[in-house]
């Protein structure tokens, strides 16, 4: 292949990047009252947020969408020329439109916005044109203006595209915070797929539901060796007189003392056991324990009820939930 066309795949790549970087950062510094008061007004409607947009602009409208919904504010999609051929039923008075356009001028958008205005909806223009005619007309101006393009003929769609991607995701993130959206409030939109079970599944659904295996600390090394191999959990916890866990043996900790010694007659679980082990509460995340897991560098947890042993959970547990 030649050497100048894979420079220039380089080349180019990282000047489309470095130029949406820029684009972006430059419109923060477009954050004004307008966005501060718009995003008060969403907080305040009575109905939902419709966004609307033509071409990319209706694709990005999708996105943004979607993100309001999977974050606490309800919101629906309206493709700008469905609208002026029936859709436009779906806008209600107390709604708040998001109309999204890079120049503001396109013929669906100036059909589109009397419209709107007459509903006596709130229009909201997220637009790269502050003097066009969506601009000049709507209640709120998201400013996100670009410079140009990364299209080598600053006509194909990506800086602008992206700008108003990051503009959207902004209000949605203000709009998060001012409600006081938290990880369980997410946890109810999403609760399929890995990222739902981060967010819902606790360490006490992934125990096994058994007797957890469990040693006095006096207890010899057959005792724990059928122990391990009898509850099939590949380890088992060390209890003292007050049946408080003390320790933990791996089927780990048994080959390592192996390589040490053949002499194990008199060997003991407090001789082989780690002390004060890793231990998770039940009604932890199960994602706190695979993150646990991941900083000790272990691969299980002791799983306690309070101060009563209530199992093992391994990292294939999560595995098999595919947490990890």
């Amino acid at each position: 292949m030649d050497n100048n066309l894979t420079k220039n795949i380089k080349k180019t790549a990282v000047r489309v990047l470095l130029n949406e970087a820029q684009a972006i950062k430059k419109i923060a510094g477009y954050i004004d009252d307008d966005f501060e008061a718009c995003v008060l007004k969403i907080l305040d409607c009575k109905g939902r947020v419709v966004v609307t947009g033509i071409g990319k602009s209706a694709i990005i409208a999708n996105k943004i969408v979607a993100t309001l919904n999977s974050t606490g504010t309800p919101a629906m999609y309206m493709h700008a020329a469905d609208a002026i051929h029936g859709d436009l039923g779906m806008v209600q008075k107390d709604d708040v439109v998001i109309c999204i356009s890079k120049s503001g001028n396109t013929p669906e958008i100036k059909v589109l916005v009397p419209l709107l205005k007459k509903l006596g909806s709130v229009l909201v223009g997220l637009v790269s044109n502050t003097e066009s005619y969506l601009a000049e007309r709507a209640d709120f101006v998201l400013n996100a203006t670009v410079g140009e393009e990364a299209c080598p003929n600053n006509l194909a769609p990506t800086t602008s595209t992206t700008a108003h991607l990051a503009m959207g995701d902004a209000l949605a993130v203000c709009l998060l915070e001012a409600k006081g959206f938290t990880a369980k409030d997410f946890a109810k939109y999403h609760p399929g797929g890995s990222l739902g079970k981060q967010l819902y599944l606790k360490v006490g659904d992934l125990i096994p539901k058994m007797d957890p295996p469990s040693v006095h600390e006096t207890a010899d090394l057959r005792a724990v060796i059928v122990e391990i191999s009898g509850k099939r959990l590949g380890a088992t916890s060390v209890v003292n007189d007050q049946q408080k866990v003390v320790g933990i043996i791996t089927d780990g900790d048994l080959r390592r003392m192996l390589e040490k010694t053949l002499d194990v007659k008199d060997i003991l679980a407090r001789d082989v056991m780690t002390p004060k082990p890793k231990s998770i509460s039940v009604d932890e995340y199960a994602i706190r324990a695979l993150n646990l897991m991941k900083n000790n560098n272990i691969t299980q947890l002791v799983a306690m009820d309070g101060d009563k042993l209530a199992g093992f959970i391994h990292i294939h547990d999560l595995m098999k939930e595919g947490i990890v």
